[in-house]
């Protein structure tokens, strides 16, 4: 006898939909856009045949927990791209206790990678020791940047890096920053909240050209309805994700690793950005 089918009524199909569509939504939100990471590469000036180019891979906003499934990930993703230069832009732990974290995931980079950090907001709403924080990153062959400027002379060309304080929990110096800074082949600002990259290029004017900017602290919105973000922590102001034009000035906006606040990610997936500097 052959099994009799019971018609399924409108509501049932639609209930049973709204269900399965929740299901997806929530696996995209939980899991995938974190995991899943996107790797957004840029070449910056065009290649000049028979010079070697720089690689500089930024990383923001870790906000890490635990050496999760999603921060092995990374590792391996790290090691696959081979960057010159691994740059972290803020917001790496966001409580005291996760330094011994932040060591662990620093053990699994490879030494002879030069690394360079800076803070972001949850660094100070954290009550983080910032002292024992630099010396976490330089025991790990990273260097702490508080407004500061580092040189690297990497094969022929030299790259200088200039790390500000976090604007929104710290007390950025854009002068003091450059102090050090002599000239070199190419010139990246890291500061963390993009909301005031208006002031930094003003404050720039007449001391130093910058190649261009590079910012995290927004998430990519972290939770956005087709492409809107409703909720944007301070100190993002106008800048979300992606390139923006300050005058003559780059800045580049980073959706960042991990999350704050709620544990979700929705239409924000986790990235990290390669560029590439042609000689």
């Amino acid at each position: 006898m052959l099994p009799i089918q019971m018609p399924v009524s409108r509501r049932t199909f639609l209930r049973s939909g709204a269900v399965l569509t929740t299901g997806v939504l929530l696996l995209d939100a939980c899991w995938l856009e974190q995991l899943c990471i996107e790797v957004n590469e840029f070449e910056i000036n065009a290649p000049t045949p028979g010079i070697p180019s720089l690689r500089v891979l930024q990383i923001s906003d870790l906000h890490l927990q635990s050496i999760s499934y999603s921060i092995t990930r990374l590792v391996r993703v790290i090691a696959q791209l081979q960057p010159d230069l691994l740059v972290f832009t803020g917001d790496a732990i966001d409580k005291a206790e996760n330094i011994p974290v932040l060591h662990d995931f620093l053990q699994l980079l490879p030494t002879n990678l030069q690394k360079v950090a800076i803070l972001g907001n949850w660094e100070y709403w954290g009550n983080i020791n910032i002292a024992e924080l630099g010396s976490t990153y330089s025991q790990n062959t990273c260097q702490l940047l508080i407004n500061q400027t580092v040189t690297y002379r990497i094969g022929n060309k030299t790259i200088a890096l200039t790390g500000l304080d976090d604007y929104v929990g710290g007390s950025p110096d854009v002068p003091a920053a450059l102090q050090t800074y002599s000239g070199s082949d190419y010139h990246i600002l890291l500061n963390h909240c993009p909301a005031y990259t208006t002031t930094i290029v003003q404050q720039l004017a007449g001391r130093s050209k910058v190649d261009f900017i590079l910012s995290g602290h927004t998430h990519g919105g972290q939770i956005t309805l087709a492409g809107f973000a409703p909720l944007l922590p301070r100190g993002s102001g106008k800048y979300v994700r992606g390139w923006y034009q300050e005058n003559a000035t780059r800045l580049y906006v980073s959706k960042g690793i991990g999350t704050s606040v709620v544990p979700l990610r929705f239409g924000a997936r986790a990235e990290v950005a390669l560029f590439t500097l042609a000689g």
